[in-house]
């Protein structure tokens, strides 16, 4: 009887994987169908000879397979309750986001460094505060998509920082030069620089803010409401995910300029011509 029991389980373990399976097999269905588009955009770059096509192939390709690997992630950490599922979730996707912003700014000295500790900054502060605020639950289905989209705006916002102040420096070397001999601390003597990168990184946040809903439709409200869920609900939502967004990048690009003076400048409040002397 209990070897029975135990095939019958068996059995139905089986079962329900291959139903999964299927289901997702048959889901495929519409995005492979979607691939028209791209092959009519290739085929446009090809009339067009914009030499684009490889790289489109490659990219709708790549995006496929990540996408797909990360759904099968996905479904795997949200059957867990573990929360240390969460977290080396979210350690992954700082660092993978610490390595794009400093490839951005390549010639800040230990940039990938820089900005995956602003980054881990500004999206840890954010999430514990919406977390003791209870505005989401401590629960993977919850932080990941949410840490997800504050680690993709930190990371965008914390690259053009760090590109933009080291250039603005170097254009002005003269300026901050002066100032330094003047008596100025390397935070006076690049205030201007400081706040010109920051206005720049942070402007195409707060003008996506400020017309939300008018132009077009965000990613996580278009996803509820085609999910089937109410767009009051919808809109609630949004309306935390720019908040939070907000909160996020505007910590993670300050604390990068912070972080970044160390290696702009000696000890002996001067600047460090070779970060400057490449372009």
């Amino acid at each position: 009887m209990n070897i029975n029991l135990v095939d019958y389980q068996s059995q139905f373990r089986v079962s329900m994987d291959s139903d999964w399976l299927l289901e997702f097999l048959k889901g495929m269905v519409k995005p492979v169908a979607a691939l028209a588009v791209v092959l009519m955009a290739v085929l446009l770059s090809f009339m067009q000879k914009l030499g684009l096509e490889k790289e489109m192939i490659y990219s709708i390709f790549r995006a496929f397979l990540q996408l797909s690997v990360i759904g099968f992630v996905l479904q795997f950490i949200f059957n867990q309750e573990n929360s240390g599922w969460i977290v080396l979730a979210y350690l992954f996707m700082v660092s993978v986001a610490g390595y794009t912003a400093g490839q951005r700014a390549k010639h800040v000295p230990r940039g990938k460094y820089v900005a995956g500790v602003s980054i881990l900054a500004g999206t840890a502060v954010t999430l514990f505060i919406l977390v003791v605020l209870n505005v989401f639950p401590f629960t993977p289905r919850y932080i990941i998509p949410v840490a997800g989209m504050m680690v993709g705006n930190a990371m965008t916002v914390t690259g053009v920082t760090m590109k933009r102040l080291r250039d603005d420096i170097k254009i002005q070397m003269n300026l901050v030069e002066t100032a330094l001999a003047l008596g100025a601390t390397p935070r006076q003597a690049t205030l201007e620089q400081v706040k010109r990168a920051l206005v720049i990184a942070l402007s195409p946040m707060l003008d996506n803010c400020k017309t939300v809903g008018l132009i077009s439709l965000p990613g996580a409200m278009t996803g509820l409401i085609m999910g089937g869920a109410s767009p009051l609900e919808a809109i609630q939502l949004q309306i935390v995910v720019m908040n939070m967004l907000i909160g996020a990048s505007t910590i993670s690009s300050i604390m990068s300029t912070y972080l970044c003076w160390s290696a702009f400048f000696t000890k002996a409040y001067q600047l460090e011509t070779r970060v400057f002397s490449s372009d």
